[in-house]
């Protein structure tokens, strides 16, 4: 996640704060962005390009399982010569 989705992301978080909040939404702001740039990089995320790669990738995986399967059982039903 680069610099100016974590911007984004905090002021985000900080945007839905109860207005109540006013006086201290900027230093909550502040710590949001600390947590989440201390935080994100733990977590083991993917870009949403590699995402669809990976989900393109496992739909073509799946409709090839799919057809082999179905080619076996047209095999299996078949006598034996």
């Amino acid at each position: 996640m680069t610099s100016e989705q974590l911007e984004d992301l905090a002021r985000r978080l900080a945007a839905v704060m109860p207005p109540a909040l006013g006086p201290i939404r900027r230093e909550i702001e502040d710590n949001l962005r600390s947590v989440l740039s201390s935080q994100l990089p733990r977590f083991d995320l993917v870009s949403r390009d590699e995402f669809e790669a990976t989900r393109a990738v496992l739909q073509r995986t799946r409709e090839r399982l799919d057809a082999l399967e179905a080619e076996l059982h047209e095999l299996e039903r078949e006598p034996v010569k």
